[in-house]
């Protein structure tokens, strides 16, 4: 039995990138974590230690970089720049280009700049504070097929003290949690939408800003207005409603923890509580994941979806 060299790939991890534009007065941050991973014929690299062909991770980083001096736009745009860059080497044949930006709201402006939502009207024009743990990211995969881009967001957390019901699951001696037809629903909304060709081959940085805001800004009013009877039927609920407003979505993909909120036994102390007093409990909780698709997306799963590691 002979032993052989499998899928690989290789690259360079986390690269940070802050670009700031300079053109006017008001300054505009753009602060990125970038990861390269290229995909082709290495084999002379794993197999004998012959680097003739490697694109050096070093290489890769001061890529990042250098590119950030013409600006960066969206980060689906600059992923993009990236892949084709790479792709024109004749031994890259393949790759996987992921990034995830974070926010930066303007003293005295409250509103996450560089996101899609900057209020340009108001706040410091060259000063900043670091907004929630909320990432916009995106991916780009190129294989044979050409390439795949992923838009996406992590790390969104969101509460309804209200409109939230769980009942009506089986019960067996281990069964303890009650009923209920009132509950807190909390959860960190992390999601993955696929574009289709049409809209990674046309749509510019402005398009990305634009429509990462839309999708966005709808699975949030889902989240808030659908009454909800499980935190699986608001998944399902906020994904459908992504696919039916934008066509040039092919799929998106939701994972959200329930952060459970346990209402506190105040009867010790002679004390009622009408729902005011909870626990936040960290863990262990429920993890609710989900693919929501359009029928004809069924038959196989894309391969991009294997480069998301820990995800349906």
């Amino acid at each position: 039995m002979s032993i052989v060299l499998g899928p690989n790939q290789y690259g360079k991890s986390e690269v940070r990138l802050v670009r700031v534009d300079r053109d006017t007065p008001r300054h505009r941050i753009t602060d990125l974590n970038i990861t390269s991973q290229l995909r082709g014929d290495f084999r002379a690299a794993h197999e004998s230690g012959d680097n003739s062909g490697v694109i050096a991770t070093d290489t890769q980083k001061n890529t990042v970089q250098a590119f950030a001096r013409d600006g960066v736009g969206s980060p689906e745009a600059f992923l993009l720049r990236l892949a084709r860059h790479f792709l024109a080497e004749p031994q890259v044949t393949g790759g996987r280009w992921r990034a995830e930006q974070y926010g930066w709201e303007r003293i005295g402006a409250g509103t996450p700049d560089g996101a899609g939502t900057s209020d340009a009207g108001a706040g410091h024009d060259h000063s900043f504070v670091r907004g929630a743990a909320e990432r916009r990211t995106a991916l780009v995969h190129a294989d044979d097929a050409g390439l795949t881009l992923l838009a996406g967001l992590s790390d969104v957390t969101v509460l309804k003290s209200t409109g939230s019901e769980f009942s009506g699951f089986p019960r067996d001696r281990y069964t303890t949690l009650p009923e209920t037809d009132d509950r807190i629903l909390a959860t960190d909304v992390t999601a993955w939408w696929r574009y289709d060709a049409s809209f990674t081959d046309a749509a510019g940085p402005a398009d990305h800003d634009e429509r990462f805001a839309a999708v966005r800004e709808l699975l949030l009013t889902t989240f808030a207005g659908l009454h909800s009877l499980a935190l699986q039927q608001t998944v399902f609920a906020m994904g459908s409603a992504v696919l039916e407003a934008f066509d040039d979505i092919a799929e998106i993909r939701l994972s959200c923890p329930n952060n459970h909120h346990f209402l506190v036994d105040l009867e010790p102390f002679g004390l009622d509580n009408p729902g005011e007093v909870f626990f936040a409990a960290d863990r262990p909780y429920g993890l609710i994941e989900a693919a929501v698709q359009r029928s004809e997306n069924t038959a196989t799963e894309h391969p991009v979806w294997s480069t998301i590691g820990g995800f349906v």
